[in-house]
């Protein structure tokens, strides 16, 4: 068990880089994720935030962002709360129990990037300026993003980020995005 626990420390000091992993967080994303990220009670969630969001400008995504930063550690987090309350947040939290280590935290988000409903807290609320977000409901449906392995300073662990656009099944558009932290030792 040590020398697991050595091998493991040398190779998560290496720069790893998320080609080494891809193969495996791919299969998982088909095997774990996929059954249930686009479903009903997902989708729903996202559009009834889109709706209580629509024409939301920039400067206000700064002052939501700003504000929840601000918020991370404190007793009082108004902002934050929501998040991390109510049955998405639970099922979120579910979903991460179930998997046995494997998921380190789930979060949603909306058009604007925005979170949605989170497992845990995140560093900060708008993930519109990230990859995971970009290059997902930036780039349509059926798009996937997978970061790099890395230490995630929410979670404190070794991790990639598996990334999907959620789409309204009725039309087929773009809605929202899901992001699924992965342990990377859990793929070893």
């Amino acid at each position: 068990m040590r020398l697991i626990a050595t091998a493991a420390a040398i190779l998560f000091a290496l720069p790893l880089s998320a080609n080494e992993f891809t193969p495996a967080l791919e299969a998982y994303l088909n095997d774990e994720i996929s059954g249930w990220a686009n479903g009903p009670e997902i989708v729903a969630a996202i559009k009834a935030q889109n709706a209580a969001n629509a024409g939301m400008d920039q400067a206000k995504i700064d002052e939501l962002d700003k504000t929840w930063r601000a918020e991370v550690g404190n007793p009082s987090s108004p902002l934050i709360s929501p998040v991390l309350t109510g049955p998405m947040a639970d099922s979120l939290r579910a979903h991460v129990e179930a998997s046995g280590g494997a998921m380190t935290e789930v979060f949603l988000m909306d058009e604007h990037g925005l979170n949605v409903a989170a497992s845990d807290v995140t560093s900060d609320m708008w993930q519109g300026d990230e990859a995971k977000f970009q290059d997902t409901f930036g780039k349509g449906a059926g798009s996937v993003h997978i970061s790099e392995v890395e230490l995630d300073e929410s979670t404190q662990r070794y991790q990639a980020q598996i990334s999907m656009t959620i789409v309204d099944p009725e039309t087929g558009a773009p809605i929202g995005a899901i992001t699924v932290g992965v342990d990377a030792e859990s793929l070893l």
